[in-house]
Parts: C-alpha cells; sequence; structure tokens
C-alpha cells in the first residue's frame, strides 16, 4: 500500500469529518440504437416530438440518425442521475411507435455501410458542420464502425475541493486553474495505466451479429449458430480493433503527462494535412465530403478511453477552453453497454468508478514515458480480446503480473479511496459497490462479458435474438412506468422550445458556411492565454 495514498486519505478523511469536503459530481452520457423488431438499425429519422437534434440539452444523437443520445444533468448522488436518464427513457418510448432502443454496444443486423443513415442537424452553419464531420467520418473508416454504442460517465471534484488539497499538498503558489489541471492530468495517467480493470469488470461486449464485418472474419472470432461470431475470452469487442480504433490516429502518440502538451498534439492534428485523406477530396463540385483533410477533422475526432473536458464558450474550440481556464471534469469513454441493465449503467458501477477515479488521483502518478505507453496499450489490448483468460497476464512495471493478483491489490488500495467517499457521504455505498464487485475478480464467469456467452451458449441462439428479447422486455417495463411528473412537463417543454431554438439559429445565419468554417478553423489554431487564477 502506497505511504502517499494512506496519508494523502487520512488527511482528506480529517476535512470530511469537518463537512469541509463536498461530494463529487458526475453526469451519464448514454448512446442507444433505435432499431426495428427484427433488430435491423432504424431507416426513420429522429422523432419529432423528441425535439431538435441540435439544440435539446438531454435528447441527441451521436454518428447515426439512429444513436439516441440521452444527456443527464450534473448531479453530486448517483441515484439522481439514474433516475433523470430512467425518465429519458420513458418519455422516449411514448414516441418510438413499434421501435426499440438497443441494449448492447455492438450494433443489431446491419445491410451494409448504406444501412447506418448519417444523422441530419438542419441547415444552419454550425448543423451544417455537424453532420459534414460525421460524412467525414463515413469517408475515413466507414459508418459501420460508427454504430457501436456505449457510456461515458464524467466527474469532477467540487470546487472547494481544489484550494483544500492544494494547501494539504503544500503547493499554495501555484495558480489554482493550473494546479488542478495538473492534478487531473495525474488522475488520468493513472487511468490509462488501469484501466484495463474497467474493461474486465464492465465489459460487455464479447459477441456480435456477423452483418457487423464487411471482410473476412478475424481469427480470434468464432461462429457461434447462423449470424453470431463471438470471442471466447474478449471482455470489450467494442474497444477492440474492431471497434474505434485508427491507425493515422494511433501515430499521434497524444501525452497526458501535461495540458499544454495534450493541447498542442491535438493542435497540430486538426492543422496537418493527411495524403491519404487529401485523395479523398473536401469540398468536390459544392458537395462537401469532409470539414478537412487534416489528421483530424476537429478535437472531438480523437478517439482516447477518457479525456479533459471543459465546456466551451460560443466563440471557443475544446482546446481554447481546456487552454485559457483549465481542467473542467473528466470524461471516462471506454464503457460498454451493459444490456443486463435497463440503463445499460447502474449506481453500483458509478460508486466503483468514482472509487476508481479518485483512487488515481491520490495514488502517485508519475509522467509515462514512451516505451511505457506501448506496454500500457498492450495491457489494454490484452484485456479486450482475453480478459477473462485464467492464463493471462499484465506487463506491470516490467514484470509480468497475472490480472487477478495485481486486481486484488488495486481493490486493497481502492478500499482506502471508498473509506473516504463514504466518510464524506456519511454511507456505506463506496465500500458496498467494491464488496459486490471484488468476487469477479476470481470468479469471470460472472462478468457482464461471461454472462452474455452463457446465455449464448446454452440457448445456441443468436445474438440479435438474445438482445431483441432484452430490449422488448426493457421497453415494456419503461413503458409502463410513470415518469416524475414535473420531469414530463419539462421533457415536454423542451422538446417543443429546442425546435424553435433551431429555427432561431438557422434564421440568424448571414455568412456562408466556407466563411463559417474558415472562421472556426482560424480561431481553432490560435493559442488562448492561460487564466492567472
Amino acid at each position: 500500500m502506497s505511504e502517499q495514498l494512506v496519508k494523502a486519505v487520512e488527511r482528506l478523511k480529517g476535512l470530511a469529518r469537518e463537512g469541509r469536503l463536498g461530494r463529487l459530481r458526475r453526469g451519464i452520457e448514454k448512446e442507444g440504437l433505435r432499431v426495428d423488431r427484427r433488430g435491423a438499425i432504424a431507416q426513420t429519422p429522429h422523432p419529432r416530438a423528441l425535439g431538435s437534434k441540435l439544440t435539446h440539452p438531454h435528447i441527441t444523437t451521436d454518428y447515426s440518425e439512429s444513436l439516441l443520445e440521452y444527456i443527464t444533468p450534473v448531479y453530486c448522488r448517483p441515484e439522481d442521475a439514474t433516475a433523470f436518464l430512467a425518465d429519458l427513457h420513458r418519455f422516449s418510448y411514448r414516441y418510438l411507435d413499434d421501435e426499440l432502443i438497443w441494449p448492447a454496444s455492438m450494433p443489431g443486423r446491419l445491410a451494409g455501410n448504406d444501412s447506418v443513415p448519417i444523422a441530419d442537424y438542419g441547415r444552419s452553419n454550425v448543423g451544417t458542420m455537424k453532420s459534414v464531420y460525421r460524412k467525414g467520418l463515413d469517408v475515413r473508416y466507414g459508418r459501420i464502425m460508427q454504430s457501436i454504442a456505449g457510456v461515458h460517465y464524467n466527474v469532477s471534484l467540487p470546487e472547494e475541493f481544489w484550494p483544500l488539497l492544494r494547501e494539504l499538498e503544500g503547493a499554495q503558489d501555484k495558480p489554482l486553474n493550473g494546479y488542478r489541471s495538473g492534478r487531473y492530468f495525474d488522475m488520468i495517467r493513472n487511468f490509462r495505466r488501469n484501466s484495463w480493470l474497467l474493461l474486465y469488470l464492465f465489459g460487455a461486449s464479447p459477441a456480435l451479429d456477423r452483418s457487423f464485418l464487411t471482410g473476412a472474419v478475424p481469427d480470434k472470432l468464432k461462429t457461434h449458430a447462423r449470424d453470431t461470431l463471438v470471442s471466447p475470452y474478449a471482455t470489450s469487442l467494442r474497444m477492440s480493433d474492431l471497434g474505434y480504433q485508427n491507425k493515422v490516429q494511433a501515430q499521434l502518440k497524444i501525452c497526458f503527462n501535461s495540458l499544454s502538451n495534450y493541447v498542442g498534439t491535438l493542435r497540430h492534428a486538426i492543422s496537418t494535412p493527411w495524403p491519404a485523406y487529401q485523395r479523398l477530396g473536401v469540398n468536390e463540385g459544392g458537395e462537401w465530403r469532409q470539414l478537412n483533410a487534416n489528421i483530424l477533422q476537429i478535437e472531438n475526432e480523437y478517439y482516447s478511453d477518457i479525456r479533459p473536458k471543459r465546456v466551451a464558450r460560443h466563440d471557443e474550440t475544446p482546446t481554447q477552453a481546456l487552454e485559457a481556464r483549465g481542467v473542467e471534469y473528466i470524461e471516462v469513454r471506454c464503457l460498454d453497454l451493459n444490456p443486463f441493465l435497463p440503463l445499460g449503467i447502474d449506481e453500483t458501477q458509478m460508486r466503483f468508478l468514482d472509487t476508481f477515479l479518485m483512487w488515481c488521483l491520490l495514488a502517485g502518478s508519475p509522467w509515462i514515458p514512451d516505451e511505457e505507453c506501448d506496454r500500457l496499450d498492450d495491457n489494454r489490448q490484452a484485456v479486450v480480446e482475453r480478459g477473462r483468460d485464467p492464463s493471462l497476464t499484465l506487463a506491470i512495471d516490467a514484470r509480468e503480473e497475472q490480472l487477478a493478483r495485481r486486481a486484488e491489490a488495486l481493490f486493497d488500495e481502492l478500499r482506502e479511496v471508498a473509506g473516504l467517499l463514504d466518510t464524506i457521504e456519511s454511507s456505506q455505498a463506496h465500500a458496498t459497490a467494491l464488496d459486490s464487485l471484488a468476487p469477479l475478480l476470481r470468479q469471470p464467469e460472472r462478468t457482464p462479458s461471461a454472462r452474455l456467452l452463457e446465455v449464448l451458449q446454452q440457448s445456441g441462439g443468436e445474438f440479435v435474438d438474445y438482445m431483441l428479447e432484452l430490449a422488448g422486455e426493457q421497453a415494456t417495463r419503461f413503458r409502463s412506468e410513470p415518469m416524475d411528473p414535473a420531469r414530463e412537463g419539462l421533457f415536454s417543454q423542451l422538446s417543443e422550445t429546442s425546435h424553435q431554438q433551431q429555427d432561431d439559429i438557422e434564421a440568424d445565419d448571414r455568412e456562408s458556411f466556407e466563411a463559417f468554417l474558415e472562421a472556426y478553423f482560424a480561431r481553432a489554431r490560435e493559442p488562448r492565454p492561460a487564466s492567472a487564477v
């Protein structure tokens, strides 16, 4: 057990007992494909009754017109976030007619690239930019990869926490924004060293429908039934090279050692042409194929299991917001939808994620040299592809260590942090979450990925058919449950006002899309001075 961790936890517990530490703040972004009763991706437009995809704060779409995305407000209590998310599902099901929300990360039945419809955000410049960006993803990577869904978990520490921690660490001479950003990057580095644990515990995509593949079946996939492919020890095919991976981006070597390096690398990527993308063309005869021919069209194109974030103002790009005012929160992006859970995530998982992220912050976090980056990628890939293989070992500090043994050592330290969070909240919720997940370390058959394979193996059935069964059960539940009356009124009002907001944006546009885009990328290349706070 790290002496640094123990001391930090004990000092913070003292502040918590004095009532000086507030609760963590978290929000959920949950994606889910609309499908028909055969499990095929829906070809219908986003229901108008759900509001404008461009301006609705809680109901939008991701890549595809069919890929719903729900966004909760920021809450201090996990149960408040899940209650809001559940009402978003209940509200949506009133307007989905015979369609279902797919419960898995890997999609249902596809019929080739063009069966995944690109989202349409209207005729405003900002809406056109969103649509052209998605067209660029299509020509670069194809649409099928963009049909994958997941959960993003956003976490921040309360504002009063940072000056207290800065004082405990004797860093009062550092500007608060810079100190906070530096410590968030400490958290990110430890996350990247240990995110394999989340993939093991919460990975839930060891199977897929054969229609997801457009070429030969990789050797790691085995045929199950007629149309299903499985990987016997896989935890998360979504996070494998079948999912959100890109060889061009892999050459970026994004560094999470400092905010300036991170921002600089992304700014370089959105400003540097890539020959293969240049050959695709950008604006050919008035038809926009992509926003530009650079390594990244925009910062969001960079795929990562975790991101530092800051809400951007209307005249800022994401990197400018980070540069000017520092890191505001962390976005965890490696979480599969758990098909056995109606919301894809539950409070136990959220409590564990809170504990894990706080541990990542408080444990020692040296900078990551280039050679270690490769080992971390290897660990994650190994767990993604065969995390439940009893013979699997991980490269930990230049030595090989069995996954379960390493995970148990981490759990010992996580229990210290769970005690801190429970002291803050006057509960046992975080310790209970750890206790409920600890048996999975030695019993891989209890993980979501193993449970899904077990169901398929026992029934001999298809992945799509079983997911349809679960989707139907969840739809029946959401359609029968009452909504919070105040929230029902809120969602109805937001649907109406969001359409009006989109109309207003479209009416206010005065410049051409070309001029709008040129101005955007001129800002994107311009550094923003950091706040002196």
